[in-house]
């Protein structure tokens, strides 16, 4: 008897960069492992949308159009090219409107698409209908999603084979058109057991001729067991990735898998271990250069309590890594289940994670529940759609009077149709103001990914790739042997014998720390009345809101930073005129840094 046929979609590219590296590698250092995976007989790809869209621009000033083009032409023809969009927001954090919803699927399918696995966070159906036909309209093979995690203990009402049940029937009751049908679960929590039922569940609806597949992640240390799961309750189909992308926060890796089912019956996807361990090989040597976060190569404990998806945990762990605050990392972790069990239990997928992982970044940087994430605030309030449950009735209160914003029952996609903000024609005139060519693409980049697309396509886009070099780097140097380096943000001085061809390491000892104090920033200037403005966190610059000579009063937002996809005003403490502004838009700036002086 033949073993059963099981589809491998290789997530190396997309997801696997992303649970990696944040999603920051360069188009033209990872391109010929493309080609090598070709030869090893892979030919399903996951190779865009999710954050290898937006990272793009904001990271690598790279277009990921052109990007999807160039992997087409290494992959070939045939194969089969799957991007992941997230229902109504297609590849943002933001609800879309109609017309960017079908231009999404328009100029995916343009640049090498073959196929698009679409989902909602909140498992809202009603967030699927309008993408899902537009991605069939387009010609586009059409995926559609249950998200899954696991919640944190305590917690019930969702989550649970019963619940999963619903979601596909809702799925099937609105008469959504698909070719395939994918559980995900990106935080990788869900236990074995709960995927048996919840696969047994979905082909005993779906019958025996529907594709049916599991994403997960290795992220709790899970997930061969609940792949085996899937196998052994009738799935078609798993994800998988290649080292050193694999396993820890990504996917697990090819080899592993074929390993996990010797003996059994499934072929998966006629793959043999020689030809990958020369795949593997080839990524390897491409990606020798990156610099390997020690987050992303670990499984935790911790996640089936605070569930964040690998593909957000070092984006995020990046993402602190520019702004120097890593070291809160731990604390926001911890944070994140009170901000789940009180949520409404949206699944911990974009963008719902990062509405996660922003709350609970700000309930440790300005105290609990003192700041509510603009983000988790809209989700609340239902503004992204239904939640599977109710959310706290006190967090609704403080998002509603926060926010200024009244609970919402309107489809979110009928929200921002009424967005003039979210419309084609008003991305075109900022395009035009700005002198650029409206195409398509150029709409799409500007809607899309908003200031940093316009910095892209104005060729003012920067650069933010670690790679090994960057982190070990001279700052100064005092005497013949003596330095002082920074690694990961942190200073150290260095004492070295003579030269440094064949150097002997004599001494390393942390530099003197700033006494600026770094736990409790404030949402306005740490500086009171003093006609000093400063920096309360560690920061991007986003916007400059005054120039010098300008009069100004006590509480007015004069600079606005930028931390973890997130704006955080400064105001000033006191009236007065602008004498002096010691930043520019772009800088990184440090908690406490001087950055307005009045008089």
């Amino acid at each position: 008897m033949a073993k059963k046929f099981i589809d491998i979609m290789d997530t190396t590219f997309r997801d696997g960069f992303q649970s990696v590296f944040g999603a920051r590698v360069l188009m033209n250092d990872f391109l010929p492992a493309v080609s090598a995976a070709k030869e090893a007989g892979i030919n399903h790809f996951e190779f865009g949308g999710g954050a290898r869209f937006q990272s793009l621009y904001f990271y690598l000033n790279e277009d990921a159009f052109t990007m999807m083009d160039k992997f087409r032409e290494a992959a070939g023809k045939d194969a089969n090219l799957q991007t992941l969009s997230r229902g109504v927001n297609t590849v943002t954090l933001d609800t879309g409107s109609r017309e960017l919803i079908d231009m999404h699927a328009k100029l995916f399918a343009k640049h090498g698409a073959t196929t698009i696995r679409n989902f909602d966070a909140l498992n809202d159906v009603k967030n699927l209908e309008y993408s899902a036909q537009r991605i069939k309209h387009h010609g586009l093979k059409h995926e559609v999603v249950v998200t899954m995690m696991d919640l944190p203990p305590n917690c019930v009402g969702a989550h649970d084979a019963e619940f999963y049940e619903k979601c596909l029937r809702e799925i099937l009751d609105s008469g959504i058109e698909f070719d395939s049908v994918c559980f995900k679960d990106a935080s990788g929590t869900s236990s074995p057991e709960k995927v048996y039922q919840t696969i047994k569940m979905a082909r005993r609806l779906l019958g025996d001729n529907v594709h049916l597949r599991l994403h997960t992640h290795e992220t709790a240390g899970v997930s061969i067991a609940c792949y085996l799961a899937a196998l052994e309750a009738g799935a078609d189909g798993i994800d998988l990735a290649a080292s050193p992308v694999s396993g820890g926060t990504s996917q697990p890796d090819i080899l592993t898998m074929l390993h996990a089912v010797k003996g059994k019956d499934y072929d998966l996807g006629g793959l043999e271990v020689d030809k990958i361990l020369k795949y593997e090989d080839v990524l390897h040597d491409c990606l020798k250069d990156y610099f390997m976060p020690p987050e992303a190569t670990q499984v935790s404990p911790l996640i089936p309590f605070s569930p964040m998806p690998g593909g957000a945990l070092t984006a995020n762990t990046q993402m602190m890594r520019d702004n120097n605050i890593l070291d809160k990392f731990p604390a926001v972790i911890k944070a994140m289940r009170e901000v789940v069990e009180k949520g409404g239990y949206g699944t911990s997928v974009t963008p719902v994670s990062q509405f996660y992982f922003q709350q609970a970044f700000n309930n440790v940087m300005f105290g609990p529940w003192k700041k509510i994430a603009e983000g988790y605030g809209k989700m609340v309030l239902g503004y992204f759609g239904k939640t599977p449950v109710t959310p706290s009735a006190d967090i609704v209160e403080l998002a509603a009077k926060q926010l200024n914003l009244e609970l919402t029952t309107a489809p979110a996609i009928d929200i921002a149709d009424q967005d003039e903000t979210k419309s084609i024609a008003y991305t075109k005139a900022i395009l035009e103001k700005e002198g650029i060519e409206a195409t398509e693409e150029n709409i799409f980049i500007a809607a899309a990914c908003k200031e940093k697309g316009i910095a892209y396509l104005k060729g003012e886009g920067k650069v933010m790739v670690r790679k090994n070099s960057d982190i070990i780097k001279p700052a100064t140097k005092s005497g013949s042997n003596q330095f002082s380096v920074t690694v990961n943000g942190h200073n150290y001085n260095v004492e070295v014998a003579d030269g440094f061809d064949n150097f002997t390491l004599k001494s390393i000892t942390p530099a003197k720390e700033s006494s600026q104090p770094k736990d409790e920033p404030k949402a306005v200037s740490s500086t009171g009345a003093s006609n000093e403005i400063t920096a309360t966190m560690s920061a991007g610059v986003f916007k400059i809101l005054v120039n010098i000579g300008d009069s100004v009063k006590a509480g007015q937002t004069v600079v606005i930073l930028e931390a973890m996809k997130m704006e955080i005003p400064i105001e000033t403490g006191c009236d007065g005129e602008v004498e002096e502004i010691l930043i520019s838009q772009g800088q990184t700036v440090e908690d406490g840094q001087l950055l307005i002086k009045l008089k």
